[in-house]
């Protein structure tokens, strides 16, 4: 783990809720510090309260790392399914950013795993330091070394959250080497689909670390074929196990066993041993929804449960859906009272508590049939079928100011179908930061306003380095544009209002937007404010840009020092 005191970018100032921009000045580099590994008591590296952490995400640009012409995705001619996507001329461009992520033009599964760094930052942009996950590009580390890489451009990864002490940061990604093609879409060990054209497997691990830059991580066969997007330790209560959002499958109908149980939800048991000694079982599920709750057909199997986002408040599991053509775009909660919606839904209990064992299913039926639901819909949030909804919105973060008042980040419909992608962008209504509030006199919620502002959704922007002009693979401009917001934030503020940060999304004509360099933004709402015209005059400002060959994924509050300095809440004293 390497701790590099880095320069620090253009970046705004929030001073007593108000948001005001400013530059900043160069800090000289001091030099690298080595964060110790986890049974070291005295590192250098330290999560200082109050500030942010942002997970970002650097493409090791080589050219090596792509062979024109290469057949893909990696192994097809092993699958049932076999290279179906060969039309004889491969791999249309090497490694080199960003013309290489036009690859997944002819490879649907593209993409390549990049090294993962937590920035930590103040509220107002000042970059303090940088935490590296373990990754096979660091000296020392082998292949049975700890290490975890990110998808580079798998816009949906790298969501991060706090336990539910405050004491740990927890996200999901690959167990893998740096520079791995197709990791994002190949299986698990546990899970093997034949039918996944993508034809090798890597474990999913959870990384939790601690306020000195202390990492454990744990292996899991969940999100076979597809990805684990989000992840909360609840090191509360004697417990130390992690809750999942995600999504599996890359394959045909029907899905196997373990890519069923890999979907969606999981309850997996945080581990302290090395990645090496650990043997991951079949996944374990703690939440399942189907359309059929609603009275809808059934969709295909395990794809209602495309999960997002994933927050926790007052002892409930809260998740977004926000993307597929299966299911419903909206936000949900796992019920664990079994009561709150016999009609798909409802509203959480009032003696709701945290899940502490895995769904139970019968094993016989979960391929043809699938899990057991015990999920709902949020009272006052869409329900309308993702294909055929007349306004189907993209949720995506989720943070709660307080028990009735709840952010939503939408991130825009991602729509490249044709040159009018930044008009198409600008036009969108649901994209950006949704408020929604609670009503005790009708027992819903509703939408009060959606904070747009100063994002400047469909405008392009430039970075240093990045094409301009037309992408001729795409024939649409290399530009992003902001298309809406994903992951999110929010701190209450002392004089009734609420800051609140977060992840851009992009449209582009690149090959993959998920590669598009984007942006951390924030903005000041009144917490109890519901008039759109008030809201009007509240705007985003940028915090922190993205530079050539990086994107940013989450964004949390950092996790708070221990007095004990030792493991996780109940491992002993193994740190």
């Amino acid at each position: 783990m390497t701790v590099d005191v880095l320069k620090p970018r253009n970046s705004r100032l929030l001073i007593l809720g108000s948001i005001f921009t400013f530059a900043l000045t160069s800090l000289a580099c001091s030099g690298v510090l080595q964060a110790q590994g986890p049974h070291d008591h005295e590192p250098h590296f330290q999560f200082l309260p109050g500030n942010l952490v942002v997970s970002r995400s650097v493409y090791d640009n080589r050219a090596s790392n792509v062979t024109v012409g290469a057949v893909l995705p990696p192994n097809c001619a092993s699958t049932s399914v076999g290279c179906s996507g060969d039309n004889g001329t491969g791999a249309t461009n090497n490694g080199i950013y960003p013309a290489v992520f036009n690859n997944v033009l002819y490879d649907p599964s593209f993409g390549i795993t990049s090294r993962l760094l937590l920035d930590q930052i103040t509220p107002e942009g000042w970059l303090l330091g940088t935490l590296e996950v373990p990754n096979s590009l660091q000296r020392g580390v082998k292949s049975t070394s700890d290490q975890l890489v990110t998808s580079f451009s798998s816009k949906s990864e790298g969501a991060l959250n706090l336990s539910t002490s405050g004491k740990y940061l927890s996200f999901i990604d690959y167990v893998a080497p740096v520079n791995t093609i197709d990791a994002s879409n190949s299986n698990t060990p546990g899970a093997v689909d034949p039918t996944n054209p993508v034809g090798e497997n890597y474990n999913r691990a959870v990384a939790v670390v601690d306020g000195h830059g202390r990492f454990h991580f744990t292996l899991t066969n969940a999100y076979s074929g597809n990805n684990g997007r989000a992840a909360i330790l609840n090191d509360k209560d004697g417990l130390d196990v992690v809750y999942t959002a995600g999504n599996a499958g890359n394959g045909n109908n029907p899905q196997p066993e373990g890519v069923v149980l890999g979907a969606g939800t999981q309850f997996i048991e945080a581990l302290q041993s090395p990645e090496d000694k650990q043997d991951p079982g079949l996944p374990t599920p703690v939440g399942s929804f189907s359309v059929t709750e609603l009275g809808d057909k059934s969709d295909k199997i395990g794809k209602d449960d495309n999960f997002r986002g994933l927050t926790l408040f007052n002892n409930v599991l809260y998740y977004s859906k926000g993307s597929g053509s299966n299911g419903v775009n909206t936000v949900y909660f796992l019920d664990t009272t079994g009561k709150a919606c016999p009609n798909g839904v409802g509203l959480p209990s009032a003696s709701a508590t945290l899940p502490t064992t895995a769904l139970s299913f019968d094993p016989s039926t979960v391929a043809t049939k699938g899990l057991p639901n015990n999920m709902c819909i949020l009272a006052g949030f869409p329900t309308g079928l993702a294909k055929s909804a007349a306004v189907v919105a993209f949720p995506f973060g989720l943070w709660f100011a307080d028990a009735n008042t709840l952010y939503v980040a939408d991130e825009g419909d991602g729509y490249t179908g044709g040159t009018d992608l930044y008009t198409h962008a600008a036009a969108q209504t649901t994209a950006g930061l949704q408020k929604w509030v609670f009503s005790s006199k009708t027992g819903t919620w509703s939408l009060a306003y959606t904070l747009q502002k100063g994002l400047n959704l469909g405008t392009p922007y430039t970075v240093h380095g990045y094409p301009t002009g037309t992408n001729s693979a795409t024939n649409l401009p290399w530009s992003p544009a902001t298309d809406g917001l994903r992951n999110i934030t929010g701190r209450v503020n002392r004089d009734g209002t609420v800051t609140i940060w977060a992840i851009t999304s992009t449209v582009s004509g690149g090959g993959d937007t998920g590669a598009d360099p984007n942006n951390l933004v924030a903005i000041t709402d009144r917490l109890s404010n519901t008039s759109t015209s008030a809201a009007a005059k509240e705007s985003f400002v940028t915090v922190r840009r993205s530079e050539f060959a990086e994107v940013l994924r989450g964004v949390s509050f950092t996790p708070s020092d221990e007095d004990d300095h030792h493991g996780f809440g109940h491992f002993g004293h193994s740190w």
